[in-house]
């Protein structure tokens, strides 16, 4: 069996052509529609017409996602897909079988299976992107919660006193484009000229400015894993997104959490960290789990 898989971001649109056994076969990447839903279902539709003789679609996208009834709760950083059954509208143009999963939650699934966390029974995954995708992973199984959103850790408030608004949830305080942000200002320039592979060559080269930025940027991660632990006292953590491929961001994770644990009066769990080892292919290999899971 060939499926299509792809992965849905807030940024960009990755996809491929892969096999039951995870083989791919061919694969691509274009922008994500900004603007609507039909856009989206556009776009998909011209990566399906590339590919005729697929026999499924298996998509991971973010937000709150039925994945039973193929219905968007709400779209994460693509808020267009709000209150969408994407399945039955993708199926009018794409008619084939089609599954859609959170995107962290396709990550844990991969991971899970054949990946960093294949070892333990509880684990919970963190994808940094545009937002931070979460999934808690609970007897070797996705937890996903009555309302789908178990793990769903970016809409989380962090700023004392703070208001479930864009800038005091998680997900738009520590995503990628938020660090970027930070070392465009210490250092005077453009935002929109500044990105994560900018930024970590700025810190590989010894940048204080740079290394900085990722000091208290990765400090504010630290506090959500060590409330994360304390929580659901996961085995381990798995962090993937395309900044998890750069060994100093995991580094500065758990040195800050080494400090947080030092300064500690209390006697708690500590949170072992390690990158997802499928990093930027996470979301793909396991979206076609999902689906050949569903097929069963």
């Amino acid at each position: 069996m060939k499926v299509l898989v792809i992965d849905i971001g807030g940024t960009s649109i990755k996809y491929a052509c892969m096999k039951e056994d995870m083989t791919i076969l061919t694969r691509g990447k274009v922008d994500t529609p900004k603007e609507n839903r039909e856009q989206l279902i556009g776009t998909i539709g011209k990566i399906y017409d590339e590919m005729p003789d697929v026999e499924g679609i298996a998509i991971s996208m973010p937000g709150i996602i039925d994945s039973e009834n193929g219905y968007c709760v709400m779209g994460g950083a693509l808020r267009y897909n709000d209150d969408f059954y994407l399945r039955h509208s993708l199926y009018q143009r794409c008619p084939v079988k089609i599954y859609m999963e959170n995107d962290a939650k396709c990550a844990a699934m991969a991971e899970a299976a054949v990946g960093s966390l294949k070892d333990v029974e509880d684990g919970f995954v963190l994808i940094f992107g545009t937002m931070i995708g979460g999934a808690f992973v609970k007897d070797h199984k996705l937890h996903k919660g009555k309302h789908f959103s178990a793990g769903e850790v970016s809409y989380n408030i962090t700023v004392r006193n703070g208001k479930p608004t864009y800038e005091d949830v998680w997900g738009n305080r520590c995503g990628t484009p938020r660090l970027c942000k930070m070392y465009a200002e210490k250092k005077g320039l453009n935002p929109d000229e500044v990105n994560g592979v900018m930024v970590f060559h700025a810190v590989n080269q010894k940048d204080q400015d740079a290394e900085e930025c990722l000091w208290e940027y990765t400090k504010e991660i630290a506090v959500q894993l060590f409330n994360i632990q304390t929580t659901l006292d996961p085995e381990r953590f798995a962090i993937g997104g395309g900044i998890s491929a750069q060994p100093v961001f995991i580094e500065y994770i758990k040195n800050n959490l080494k400090e947080l644990y030092g300064e500690c009066i209390y006697h708690v769990p500590h949170a072992e960290v390690v990158s997802c080892k499928f990093q930027n292919d996470a979301n793909l290999i396991g979206a076609l789990q999902c689906f050949l899971e569903f097929e069963k």
